[in-house]
């Protein structure tokens, strides 16, 4: 229908109708800002402060681990610059799955140092509040329950 939005993706694809018009058939207007674009901020954000997480534990791996050996030290900024790559490429379909492969890495950081599992620990449960948002919207947005999706009245 014209004016709908496709629910299963984030794409910048939008309405040339009025914002908030009444579908024709009933159907859930779009919203007349792109919910989606928000979200890739969000998660690009997460990413950059993983990121930044990730690079302020080399001092404490140096200081309290014993030392840092070259290969730790390749590995943890290895992570954190695909963090930082990543956070540029939220536009693209597959960003979501990136940004949760790249917990698997921080994760496994615990044989580095446990400072750094308790990082991926910390991180993992903010991608699953990240996961729990992005289905709070794309619910509301289903369901025509946006602020951008209301129908407004003759002004």
């Amino acid at each position: 229908m014209a004016g709908m939005r496709n629910q299963s993706e984030g794409d910048d694809v939008g309405s040339q109708d009025q914002p908030g018009a009444p579908e024709p058939g009933g159907a859930v207007p779009a919203p007349a800002t792109d919910p989606w674009k928000g979200f890739r901020g969000v998660m690009a954000g997460a990413l950059i402060l993983e990121a930044i997480t990730v690079l302020l534990a080399l001092p404490v791996v140096a200081t309290v681990g014993g030392g840092l050996a070259w290969w730790s030290v390749l590995y943890l900024v290895g992570v954190a610059v695909l963090m930082i790559a990543g956070a540029g490429l939220q536009r693209r379909s597959w960003a979501l799955a990136f940004n949760l492969i790249l917990q698997i890495p921080v994760l496994a950081g615990v044989f580095i140092h446990g400072s750094i599992g308790i990082i991926g620990v910390v991180f993992a449960a903010v991608w699953g509040l990240i996961l729990v948002l992005r289905s709070d919207v794309k619910r509301k947005m289903e369901q025509g329950l946006l602020p951008s999706q209301r129908v407004q009245g003759p002004a």
